[in-house]
């Protein structure tokens, strides 16, 4: 799961460089932005089935591939 996560991270991002630094704060290197961060919810949810509400998260949530692959992890474990 992890890979297909990073896969989605890389394609929202359009940045293959996140594979290099997992604890990369993707909002301070300009690789997401609001619009793109929803999209990011949207694309794990149509690949994985994996529900995020941009409500329930916060960006600090959320702000490097190593969170994000922890927090869809967890979340794939609710289902």
């Amino acid at each position: 799961m992890k890979e297909k996560i990073l896969d989605i991270i890389e394609k929202v991002c359009e940045d293959d460089s996140i594979r290099e630094d997992l604890t990369m704060n993707l909002f301070e290197e300009d690789l997401l932005d609001s619009l793109s961060f929803v999209e990011l919810l949207v694309e794990l949810e149509d690949n994985l089935g994996v529900v995020i509400s941009p409500s329930e998260v916060t960006r600090e949530d959320m702000d490097t591939p190593e969170k994000i692959i922890a927090l869809v992890e967890a979340k794939a474990q609710e289902k």
